[in-house]
């Protein structure tokens, strides 16, 4: 059985805190441990503030985030998407290290960390369109 979720929320850093407590909460019915919690938040984060930061500028925009809890694996699959700007060079930006803001101190390393704390990991973006991204995460189940 699979359980979902939507939320919509501004392109704006504040909202970043918001998304990941919801998807956390959202989790919750799959019992995950709080190290599992933990990367999905990171994993969360992390996809939620590459949006912020590169998708829209400063004319900000939506971005809208869907849960999907998948109770025969016991996983639970999010999805970050944006309408904004696009990646022009995706295999690059999936390289660790790989910025186009160099002078906001950017590491680079999202993607990576999104792909670290997650099992399954996929971003597909069209210039001027916007970009997704999706990933997984499988939990061991603390009741067993």
């Amino acid at each position: 059985m699979k359980d979902i979720f939507e939320l919509t929320i501004n392109a704006d850093g504040k909202n970043e805190a918001f998304a990941r407590a919801t998807v956390a909460a959202f989790s919750l019915a799959l019992s995950p441990t709080l190290e599992e919690i933990g990367d999905l938040k990171t994993a969360t984060s992390e996809a939620v503030t590459n949006a912020v930061v590169h998708a829209y500028g400063e004319n900000g925009g939506k971005i809208k985030i869907t849960g999907e809890a998948d109770t025969s694996d016991n996983s639970i699959t999010v999805t970050v998407q944006d309408f904004g700007c696009g990646i022009e060079d995706l295999k690059s930006a999936l390289e660790p290290f790989y910025t186009t803001k160099p002078d906001e101190e950017r590491s680079g390393m999202g993607f990576t960390i999104i792909d670290t704390f997650s099992d399954e990991m996929s971003v597909e973006s069209t210039v001027n369109v916007g970009t997704t991204v999706r990933f997984k995460k499988v939990f061991k189940n603390a009741e067993s």
